[in-house]
């Protein structure tokens, strides 16, 4: 998938579970990003990293100098002082330098999770209905979590890490080979390549025990967000230890996979150490024996020693380096597999604004299906002249809120057309479409946060005035400002804090504020009581005025002044036209209505009996 890029972010592309290496290609073109500034500080942090690196090699030789001028071989001992302070001064300027590298990098490193980031959100809230339907939210953040740390250790231990260390071993080796002869840096590699190819083979062994580890604890992860989020429905089932019991099985299944992993890396440790000291002990026994014969001085057997804590201690990190970039990409390609989801629903190639002057909407034919196996819409049609209402009713599974997502574009119709204003809706851009309809829901999800936050999430940025305006019309502002923190009031997770009339108050609030010229009511009222059922269909009428209105119903007493009721059974509609006539009608409709008053009746009768039974 060929991805955009943004803020002058190189283009990027990933094809899915393309492995370790369609992960680095995806990351590749962060490493070099677009701005002049960010390309001049990687040029710098790499400068600094080549100078320190040739200190760092340099730094051994000065200490082997120092060594060789108080050697008691020497004819006269003298305090090689310029040696002692070029040896600190050589010191301190390598971590300097190596400082200056991070300090330099971490702009580029930080933007690059910034951008990656903002990416993979972005994606996800262009991805169809049908993806997140099939998605748990606590899985999808924690990808995204662990991908852009993945990201973070994986630039600073490429650029900063494993390049600077075969830069060092590729110098000492070099300094070896000229000071001495072709056994030191030949031993050198051997160790080298023995070392690296154990870490290799034993990391991606373990490997199915990282994997393992992570979907497990992912989907522990998920199921404690999922059970905590539903937190009042555990206590009305009394399910508290069946969650425990659900949790507690995800949980074991974790421990076995990370008493794995921890048994791994042991063995790990225990290979890399004994490679590193079967390497230390042939270099010193060479170095010795040279001492020894006297083709070597103290300060050559010190040197090679120096070289040798140097690499090694390089190469132990390494391992773990290692380990950890195994880990890493296991965490980006997760995160960067959600990049190569393909868009169910996209915007064509230049496509225009919506143009919504009147609001009049058209289904034309519409055939619609979640699956191919099941259709739900059988080829619906209707007119909403601009400023009319329409009502859509039905039983349950008759297709009704259906008709709002394919409205809304959640969806694309199978066959026929959705006009608005005369325009496809699959041809203009989404944001223009979902700008010109407001929703007020059956179920309204408020955002964590406040009460002035929910209402202006109509239309961020909107002046205080407005907002409290909105919430006039929505006949909330009093209860509102009659909270001891009025409009900073904080709602709760998905709102619980307010009740369902008030949440459906504020639902409508927003979508005051938004002021879209169509309306659509997917059974606002349907979960309310009564009295405030009336309340709220006041606030409704009075948003619907003037404007274009789809109402989705279950009770067919709020929808009986609308201009016109479509009657939908089984994916078709039966019947159409205004209250009076569809009762005189005697059909579906009317059975509807028939039985709902019948119950409505019947729940008065025992209202007043339960009155009556309670009074003195």
């Amino acid at each position: 998938m060929r991805r955009r890029p943004l803020s002058g972010q190189p283009v990027a592309t990933y094809s899915g579970k393309a492995g370790d290496l369609g992960t680095l290609k995806a990351l590749a073109p962060y490493l070099w990003p677009g701005s002049l500034e960010l390309r001049l500080r990687v040029v710098g942090s790499l400068l600094f990293l080549i100078l320190a690196k040739l200190l760092n090699v340099g730094v051994p030789v000065i200490f082997k100098q120092a060594v060789d001028a108080l050697s008691p071989a020497q004819a006269v001992i003298a305090v090689p002082v310029g040696l002692v302070l070029a040896y600190g001064a050589a010191r301190v300027l390598a971590q300097s330098f190596g400082e200056l590298r991070d300090v330099l990098f971490s702009k580029v490193g930080q933007r690059a999770i910034h951008t990656i980031g903002l990416e993979v959100f972005r994606h996800l809230h262009g991805m169809a209905l049908r993806f997140h339907l099939d998605r748990q939210t606590g899985g999808l953040n924690q990808a995204i979590e662990r991908g852009t740390r993945g990201i973070e250790f994986l630039l600073n231990a490429l650029l900063f890490s494993i390049l600077p260390t075969l830069l060092e071993i590729g110098l000492v080796c070099a300094m070896l080979w000229t000071l001495y002869d072709a056994r030191f840096p030949l031993v050198t590699v051997a160790t080298i390549v023995v070392y690296v190819g154990v870490t290799f083979w034993i990391t991606n062994w373990r490997i199915k025990f990282l994997r393992s580890a992570n979907e497990s604890g992912q989907e522990a992860n998920t199921q404690a967000i999922d059970s905590l989020i539903n937190y009042e429905t555990v206590k009305y089932f009394g399910n508290e230890e069946h969650e425990a019991r659900r949790y507690d099985r995800t949980l074991r299944r974790y421990e076995r996979a990370a008493i794995q992993v921890k048994g791994s890396v042991s063995l790990l440790n225990l290979a890399q150490g004994a490679i590193i000291a079967l390497g230390a002990t042939a270099m010193m026994v060479m170095a010795a024996y040279g001492v020894a014969d006297g083709n070597l001085r103290v300060g050559d057997f010190v040197l090679v020693n120096t070289y040798l804590i140097q690499l090694y201690l390089q190469l132990n990190a390494l391992g773990f380096i290692y380990r950890e970039i195994k880990r890493s990409l296991i965490d980006m390609e997760e995160m960067f597999s959600l990049l190569a989801e393909p868009k169910e629903i996209s915007d064509a190639p230049g496509a225009p604004a919506l143009v919504a002057a009147d609001g009049g909407v058209v289904f034309e034919d519409v055939h619609f299906g979640y699956g191919p196996e099941r259709e739900i819409l059988k080829g619906v049609s209707f007119v909403v002249p601009p400023g009319k209402s329409l009502a859509i009713v039905g039983p349950s599974g008759a297709g009704k809120s259906t008709i709002s997502r394919l409205l809304f574009r959640f969806y694309d119709v199978s066959r026929g057309r959705v006009l608005i204003d005369g325009q496809d809706v699959r041809g203009v851009t989404q944001a223009s479409l979902r700008a010109a309809i407001g929703i007020v829901p059956q179920d309204t999800v408020l955002f964590n946060d406040t009460i002035y936050y929910n209402v202006a999430y109509g239309r961020p940025g909107a002046p205080r005035e407005e907002v409290e305006a909105a919430a006039r019309l929505a006949r909330i502002h009093d209860f509102v400002v009659s909270l001891p923190d009025g409009y900073d009031t904080r709602v709760g997770e998905r709102g619980l804090k307010l009740s369902g009339g008030e949440k459906q108050r504020v639902a409508i609030a927003r979508t005051i504020l938004k002021g879209p010229p169509i309306l659509l009511f997917d059974e606002a009222t349907s979960a309310l009581d009564t009295q405030t059922e009336r309340e709220i269909q006041i606030s409704l009428r009075e948003v619907a005025e003037n404007r274009t209105t789809l109402m989705i119903a279950h009770r067919l007493s709020t929808v009986v002044d609308a201009d016109e009721i479509l009657v939908l059974d089984k994916g078709r509609v039966v019947e159409r036209g205004r209250h009076a006539a569809l009762l005189a009608a005697g059909g579906i409709y009317a059975g509807m209505w028939r039985r709902q008053q019948e119950t409505a009746f019947l729940q008065a009768e025992l209202a007043q009996a339960m009155a009556e039974e309670v009074m003195p």
